[in-house]
């Protein structure tokens, strides 16, 4: 195996860093982070409790034209449809009006499940080392510090066996080259994302440079190596090779995610099931 230098991401005392920060969003990208905060406010009001920016644009590695614009917005109590239909409408506003986005998504959450036992370690570890503070109070001071230990592993990632069912209706639903182009990217996240929590206890450090990731993954299974890096490339790049998309995807849903399913449960277990769940 590859010697690593000293683990990445974390501080003295061996816990994740939180990553991202205003300061770090780069020039071309601070009109949409201020219109948003700006209608995020308009919107929800005094329903508001923060919201958050997570993603490339607050690490300063996103690429004008090619990034997506995420918002994480938890408001006081639970949402609603009409919230989500009012995030909607923000999102495709903001799409619209900012060509150096390639797309937006907001989350919508309550306080609340933030804060619960069962996100203690998905959610709420997203919120305490994934997001920016944008604005309101910042959640990550009710919550704990974090390890990249298998717990943080298991309730982050462990459920892939239960979306691969959703993914393959999905992939054979998708009969258009768009609709091909975003599985490809979203999935292909998801897939090295995964991987590489596999890994991370053993590997001992934090990531969000999907590259890096699969390097990472790599070193403790190398004979899926270059699966997992080609994967890494589609996330970053769907355009590529858009007519191998649709044996890429069934390459997903056939053999390296239910791989990676079962290695994952093997080695960390499956997440906690969420009252959403059913």
């Amino acid at each position: 195996m590859a010697a690593r230098g000293a683990p990445r991401g974390l501080d003295a005392r061996g816990y994740i860093e939180r990553e991202g920060s205003l300061g770090r969003v780069a020039e071309g990208f601070r009109g949409v982070v201020a219109a948003a905060r700006d209608r995020v406010l308009d919107v929800f009001r005094a329903r508001l409790h923060s919201a958050y920016l997570y993603g490339s644009i607050p690490r300063g590695t996103a690429r004008p034209g090619r990034s997506d614009f995420d918002l994480l917005v938890v408001l006081r109590d639970e949402p609603t449809d009409a919230d989500r239909a009012e995030a909607g409408a923000l999102d495709e506003a903001l799409d619209r009006e900012f060509p150096q986005i390639d797309g937006a998504g907001t989350l919508l959450v309550s306080r609340a499940r933030v804060l619960s036992d069962p996100e203690r370690y998905d959610l709420g570890w997203f919120v305490a080392c994934l997001c920016t503070p944008l604005l309101g109070q910042d959640l990550a001071e009710d919550l704990p510090r974090y390890r990249p230990d298998s717990l943080l592993a298991r309730e982050t990632n462990g459920d892939l066996a239960r979306l691969l069912p959703r993914w393959r209706e999905r992939v054979a639903d998708a009969s258009t080259p768009e609709a091909r182009r975003s599985l490809v990217r979203s999935c292909s996240r998801r897939l090295v994302r995964t991987g590489f929590t596999l890994v991370m206890p053993r590997w001992n450090g934090w990531t969000s440079d999907l590259h890096e990731m699969a390097e990472a993954f790599g070193e403790y299974y190398p004979e899926r190596a270059d699966r997992m890096r080609a994967a890494a490339a589609a996330a970053y790049d769907p355009d590529a090779d858009p007519e191998g998309h649709e044996a890429l995807l069934r390459s997903y849903v056939d053999d390296l995610g239910p791989w990676l399913a079962e290695e994952y449960a093997r080695v960390h277990g499956v997440k906690a099931p969420r009252p959403e769940d059913g």
